[in-house]
């Protein structure tokens, strides 16, 4: 029986899941990575779940694992990018913020994407034109907010931007404090809750296009219909990359002014 890109993305997510979830609390083996970066035994296997399904449905895909790396052509017109844990660090200190993504890349960009909360089983996805949350089988579609006013920091390494901009900064801003809450959940989880409303804004530096880690949190924001940028208000993948998701145009335009007064310190660094 086929299997849509949708719901394949899905079943992905929901089976490295579960793997996450039975593996928690356990004594799980570390293997060091560059930077002070690690992985766990459940990465692997969780990884290895999803491939396998992924591999099963669609033979001629290529994929992007976070841990096994490329597999397929390099100009493959249909990849799939797997994070298989994503927030590790918070998993092996048994705190349960952690997501499990899965995107399918084409030359039309993310199509399908899913990023599954191992341990409240919910499972946010977007087909491309919609987002929502499944719970239990039932579908709730996603609307972003900006009514908590918090707002997700990523402090996590590379930081392409600095010393112009750092997104710690914004933590000491009396204007960021003033006007929002700040947060730092340290998982791509936070992406998906901005479009879930859980969140008004998520703020990261980086160069992301085709990252395992945010393909399909940015996947969901955009289908759910929040303002989604690069760090200086350009269009995503471009210029000097990162990352600023809002609920709303509003939050975006505060989060600009703010990340703004960074650059223009540094008039090196003023360029899109």
């Amino acid at each position: 029986m086929s299997i849509e890109d949708r719901d394949l993305a899905i079943a992905a997510a929901q089976a490295g899941a579960a793997v996450v979830r039975a593996n928690h609390g356990a004594s799980l083996t570390r293997v060091d990575k560059s930077g002070g970066d690690f992985a766990t035994a459940a990465d692997f296997e969780a990884e290895r779940v999803i491939i396998e399904l992924l591999r099963a449905a669609r033979p001629d895909d290529a994929v992007t694992g976070e841990e096994s790396g490329c597999t397929g052509a390099d100009d493959a017109e249909r990849r799939w990018l797997v994070d298989p844990l994503c927030g590790t660090l918070n998993y092996a200190v048994r705190t349960m913020l952690v997501a499990v993504n899965v995107a399918l890349r084409t030359r039309l960009g993310v199509t399908v994407a899913a990023s599954a909360d191992p341990f409240t089983g919910e499972v946010f996805w977007t087909d491309g034109t919609g987002a929502y949350v499944r719970r239990d089988g039932v579908d709730e579609r996603l609307t972003p907010s900006a009514e908590s006013r918090l707002v997700d920091v990523n402090l996590d390494p590379p930081f392409p931007n600095e010393p112009a901009f750092r997104a710690v900064r914004l933590l000491a801003d009396p204007e960021f404090v003033a006007d929002f809450r700040p947060r730092v959940l340290s998982t791509t989880l936070a992406v998906a809750w901005v479009a879930a409303g859980r969140r008004a804004a998520y703020v990261t530096d980086g160069h992301l296009r085709d990252s395992v880690h945010f393909a399909s949190g940015i996947a969901l924001c955009q289908a759910a219909g929040c303002v989604v940028t690069g760090i200086q208000g350009q269009p995503l993948h471009t210029g000097v990359g990162g990352l600023v998701v809002a609920a709303d145009q509003d939050t975006h335009a505060a989060l600009m002014a703010l990340i703004g007064s960074q650059f223009a310190a540094d008039p090196a660094r003023q360029r899109l």
